[in-house]
This record gives C-alpha cells, sequence and structure tokens, in this order.
C-alpha cells in the first residue's frame, strides 16, 4: 500500500491525493473503506492502492493512516 495526503476533496464525491511528486492521484468517494467521504479532510494522511481507472490512475482502498 502507498501512502498519501488528501490535497483536495469536492462536494461532488472525489478527492484528489498528493504522493509527494508532480500529479496528484484521483479517488472517488466509492473507493474510501475504514471510513465515509464525508469524515476525511484536506491534509489527513491516507493508505490506497494504486489502479488503473477508465480515466487513467486513480486510487482504491483509500482509507486513513
Amino acid at each position: 500500500m502507498a501512502t498519501g495526503t488528501i490535497k483536495r476533496l469536492t462536494d461532488k464525491g472525489y478527492g484528489f491525493i498528493d504522493m509527494g511528486g508532480p500529479k496528484d492521484l484521483f479517488f472517488h468517494s466509492s473507493a474510501v473503506v475504514g471510513t465515509t467521504f464525508n469524515e476525511l479532510r484536506e491534509g489527513d494522511e491516507v493508505t490506497f492502492d494504486e489502479s488503473m481507472g477508465p480515466k487513467g490512475p486513480c486510487a482504491e482502498n483509500v482509507s486513513p493512516s
């Protein structure tokens, strides 16, 4: 599992994870496990699995660290 920091959350049910590189990783609220999307906050540390979605790289199994 990889780790990162939530950089941005939207009211449309998706967010982006900063992994320390040039690009952020997209995630959808349906990929959150162990908590709810609404309980996540920008700046939270999370663990996740990198996956390939229909529009490119994304995060799955996103959970608070």
